[in-house]
């Protein structure tokens, strides 16, 4: 990398690395990796990391893809966060410039590391670069198109979510953060605002990673032109549960209360009462399920 008129150069072929986590996903990783095998960037390493995986996952990716890409095999589950941070290390210490975070849930475009690669090349602040995501059916029915965080309001949404993809996101704009279900950052940013926080047992990794990036002075970019198709259910929006219930809102309040001011606190507990009442009738009315199951 050299620097030109305060602009980072990469050069035509940036060394990427595309981090994979899996847990017992065997059929969803071994369906992500092809996709990605068929990328047509160059010079782009696939990371498969499997957090102790029991059901063959480890045995079925070295089988289907050989030397093709790396596998770190982990004993224990480290979870989300610490599961990528493995991969991230990996990618920096072998020399990569840019890591793509992807979902092991997920398909990808061929182009998509070409146009999430192309914002940071046009201006030397662009930190982090997220793709339009839809959901795997209806294809053309959008999860995210980056996302927005109401300190205020004390929550953080998907832009877009549910919408049919009607040209409406079509436009490449600066966002809150992107999902780590499809998240680039370079290098610089890792340097600059560290890896994901552990302390998040299960969600905010993301957003908490990208207010970070922002805070050092970073853009987060949302590339519209880059697609991932992601394998949750669109009316749903993913299986609910008590555990990913509570799971989401420790994680909410963790990052919450690092982020938001004293005023703004005199407004959040009243949407937090909200959501509290909105997951009782959802309880009741059994469209969430037992603590027991995952």
């Amino acid at each position: 990398m050299t620097e030109n008129g305060g602009r980072q150069e990469y050069g035509d072929t940036p060394r990427v690395a595309v981090i994979v986590l899996n847990w017992n996903g065997k059929a969803l990783t071994l369906d992500c990796v092809r996709s990605l095998l068929e990328v047509r960037t160059p010079n782009v390493e696939i990371v498969v990391v499997d957090n102790a995986s029991t059901d063959g996952s480890v045995e079925a990716v070295r089988e289907a893809f050989g030397d093709r890409i790396t596998l770190i095999v982990n004993d224990d589950n480290l979870g989300f966060a610490e599961g990528n941070n493995q991969g991230i290390r990996h990618a920096l210490e072998r020399g990569a410039e840019f890591v793509l975070l992807l979902n092991n849930d997920t398909v990808v475009d061929p182009d998509l590391i070409d146009c999430m690669l192309r914002p940071f090349d046009a201006n030397a602040r662009v930190g982090v670069t997220g793709p339009k995501i839809y959901y795997y059916t209806p294809r053309d029915q959008i999860w995210s198109a980056g996302g927005e965080v109401y300190l205020w309001r004390g929550i953080s949404r998907h832009i877009g979510i549910r919408e049919k993809d009607r040209g409406q996101f079509d436009a490449q704009r600066d966002v809150d953060y992107v999902t780590g279900c499809a998240l680039m950052a370079s290098r610089e940013v890792f340097e600059s605002a560290g890896l994901l926080d552990p302390a998040y047992v299960a969600y905010y990794e993301d957003v908490d990673f990208c207010m970070r990036a922002r805070r050092a002075g970073f853009r987060i970019v949302y590339v519209p032109d880059g697609m991932v198709w992601h394998k949750i259910s669109s009316s749903t929006g993913g299986q609910m549960s008590r555990r990913k219930i509570v799971r989401k809102s420790k994680s909410t309040w963790r990052f919450f209360r690092r982020y938001a001011r004293p005023w703004q606190w005199l407004t959040i507990p009243f949407f937090f009462a909200a959501d509290v009442i909105r997951i009782i009738v959802l309880v009741v009315t059994g469209r969430i399920r037992n603590t027991e199951q995952s």
